[in-house]
């Protein structure tokens, strides 16, 4: 059984890291998400470059979100502009972290 520790809270989103089989969990709201430290680097990189003006699409409830394409055609992933800083933000301590965490071993 994995023993995670935290690597980043903000807001809604939560990253956590397994310390032995080093599996990374995203958790925010109804999403979860799980990568190697290889994919969620990759990841990481992907989103971060990703241009927020041209990704937003006006929703039924009149609020325009993000939306993060998949590979996969049929699935993609919605942010509130709130939402989306907080999963960029919390990418960002946790990649932070996973750093430190390998100084310290």
């Amino acid at each position: 059984m994995c023993e995670n520790i935290i690597l980043s809270k903000t807001g809604a989103a939560t990253i956590s890291q397994c310390m032995e089989c080093k599996v990374l969990t995203l958790w925010m709201r109804t999403l979860l998400l799980n990568f190697s430290p290889e994919q969620f680097k990759s990841f990481k990189n992907f989103t971060s470059k990703l241009e927020v003006d041209q990704s937003l699409f006006p929703f039924p409830d009149g609020e325009e979100r993000l939306v993060l394409r998949t590979p996969h055609n049929d699935i993609c992933m919605a942010f509130s502009i709130d939402d989306w800083e907080q999963f960029q933000g919390a990418m960002d301590e946790a990649e932070y972290m996973m750093q430190v965490y390998d100084m310290m071993s």
